[in-house]
């Protein structure tokens, strides 16, 4: 009750009337678009899905259902910024808006309902993003795999990395079709000194324990070295817990899209502490899915800005503005990922650049704005 009378008190008739005209039309727009980009894509890859007989089930409920929250989610600035601009210049040119503003109701005031549209679709983003939609681009990722682009990573050569403190694993070659290594040893070290030099000619991941880091060596020998004296034991196969995965072992592209938020966290955090420096991308796409969130506050404001006169000759040129400027921040955000990775920039501010820059630009935009 007391939930509903806060936004029977915050959220009058006036608000409720621009979310519904905002979130409805966001909808629209991502279903006009989504099936349009499903119709040239279906184009596209026809070929390939006939060409490697994918089942139409699978093209169905494993690729489409799949692709379209994925693009959804990636474009939904794009889609914000064009429902607002739809709707409000629509407002405006029935002197709608115009009409609120000499009722008394403020510009500030105006960008309530706004913000308050902004906040579900922040919020709806953002769970997607992490925890969502990294499922979905697993199966995804492997229809593709499958069906279309018969590529994948699925081998590492000369691997090495810190398993433990003072511990290192080297694995000449690794097969993750198979989660098994060739050429494997475990140097141990303490005061920087090799106390402990462990080689297996092989060595055999254990998929269907249900801990982790579950290994099994085969033609194993172990060299314990204490000062002068060196002690050597050996045999045919040996289970053993070594902290390494798979994941840790091959790096396939895209494969950050497909780790949760925690996951992703919990990854970066491992990987930093075996002072493995293939973590860039990991971090840009965990502080991009929280910076991107707050992209419809932004771009929102901008739109509002832009479309909420009333102006001879309609909005073709603001329109044009405005999808300037939210194209330009889907592209920045692409820039800024792609310097973090290639160029040391920190990954968080690499991440947060669009929407510092963008900010400045809707803050111009609305201090511009009909008050």
């Amino acid at each position: 009750m007391k939930i509903t009378r806060l936004l029977h008190h915050y959220i009058n008739i006036l608000d409720w009337y621009i979310i519904k005209k905002f979130i409805g039309t966001y909808i629209y727009s991502i279903a006009l678009i989504i099936s349009i980009s499903i119709v040239f894509d279906v184009n596209e890859n026809l070929a390939k899905f006939t060409q490697y007989h994918a089942p139409f089930r699978a093209i169905v409920f494993d690729y489409y259902m799949n692709f379209v929250p994925y693009f959804a989610n990636l474009f939904s600035p794009l889609f914000v910024f064009i429902a607002v601009i739809f709707f409000t210049s629509k407002l405006a040119g029935n002197s709608e808006i115009i009409s609120m503003l000499a009722a008394g109701v403020s510009f500030k005031r105006l960008m309530r309902p706004y913000m308050i549209s902004c906040v579900l679709i922040s919020m709806l983003s953002y769970y997607l993003s992490a925890y969502i939609i990294p499922h979905s681009t697993i199966i995804r990722q492997n229809f593709e795999t499958i069906y279309k682009n018969k590529r994948k990573n699925t081998a590492a050569d000369n691997v090495q990395l810190q398993v433990g403190k003072g511990v290192i694993a080297y694995i000449q070659h690794y097969d993750n079709v198979y989660k098994r290594g060739y050429g494997f040893s475990l140097d141990k070290f303490e005061n920087k000194k090799l106390v402990s030099h462990l080689t297996a000619s092989e060595i055999q991941y254990d998929t269907i324990s249900d801990a982790k880091y579950h290994w099994t060596l085969s033609h194993w020998k172990n060299r314990q070295l204490k000062g002068l004296r060196e002690t050597i034991t050996s045999g045919y196969q040996l289970d053993t817990l070594i902290l390494m995965e798979p994941t840790d072992l091959v790096y396939s592209k895209g494969q950050q899209e497909t780790f949760t938020s925690p996951e992703l966290h919990n990854y970066i955090s491992k990987q930093i502490d075996r002072g493995s420096g293939n973590v860039v991308q990991y971090q840009v796409e965990y502080h991009k899915r929280i910076a991107s969130s707050f992209a419809s506050f932004i771009l929102t404001t901008i739109g509002v800005s832009l479309s909420s006169r009333k102006r001879k000759g309609g909005m073709g040129m603001y329109l044009g503005i405005g999808l300037a400027l939210s194209f330009g921040y889907i592209l920045l955000q692409t820039i800024s990922a792609t310097f973090a990775i290639n160029a040391n920039t920190p990954p968080m501010l690499a991440a947060w650049i669009p929407n510092i820059i963008f900010a400045v630009i809707a803050y111009f935009c609305y201090r511009q704005a009909p008050n």
